[in-house]
């Protein structure tokens, strides 16, 4: 197991990460918590590289994308650079990529009556007023799950605010900032539930963020 304990606070700069082979030829991956090998809950950066395809699967508890960079492709379509996809428990397809891509992917993570397949190409999506410089792009939302864009287009400082059922963010452009440090681009935070903090940036800033999913202590 790897990073499975969600009481505790990771943070992972996943660009200096090396790559590691997946059991398909051309697939790498980096690792950021997984449950087992080849089964359960994992949450991994993963590169194809151009002209690779992998072979059909299915997602007993769901798959969940952001696309990093180049286009994500499966039988239902050409996913490129900024598009979030869900893919519901029970589903399966046959992924590959023409030119390479890089996606954020979370599998076996939803709840099982969670069967809402999504695509959003945020590059394309409106986005909602937030506070302050902050501006927010909502992806999805399933009971106390909640997943979002959040843009700041300039420097800001948000509010102290703590998290109910956890936090999970990757950092897609510029640099976030808290009391404990600065997590620049390619960085992944999961904080466990009831955890705090207060966030700035000083410049323009992009984030994928995701609460209320994590484990709850009792």
């Amino acid at each position: 197991m790897l990073n499975m304990d969600f009481s505790q606070r990771v943070v992972i700069d996943t660009l200096t990460m090396e790559w590691i082979a997946s059991p398909a030829n051309g697939v790498n991956r980096k690792p950021l918590e997984r449950e087992a090998a080849e089964s359960g809950h994992v949450t991994s950066i993963v590169e194809y590289l151009p002209g690779t395809r992998f072979s059909q699967h299915s997602h007993p508890l769901g798959e969940e994308i952001f696309v990093l960079e180049g286009v994500f492709s499966d039988e239902t379509g050409d996913y490129p650079a900024g598009t979030y996809l869900r893919n519901p428990p029970g589903s399966s397809h046959a992924p590959f990529s023409k030119q390479g891509c890089v996606i954020l992917v979370k599998l076996n993570q939803f709840d099982e009556s969670d069967l809402k397949s999504v695509r959003v190409d945020t590059t394309q999506a409106e986005w909602l007023p937030g506070i302050g410089q902050m501006e927010i792009l909502p992806l999805h939302s399933f009971n106390q799950e909640n997943v979002v864009l959040l843009r700041w287009n300039g420097p800001d400082n948000y509010h102290p605010h703590g998290h109910f059922g956890g936090e999970e963010l990757f950092v897609i452009e510029g640099t976030l900032i808290d009391e404990h440090g600065e997590y620049p681009k390619g960085t992944w935070t999961r904080s466990p539930h009831e955890s705090q903090h207060t966030p700035y940036v000083k410049q323009p800033t992009t984030i994928w963020f995701k609460t209320g999913h994590l484990p709850i202590k009792k």
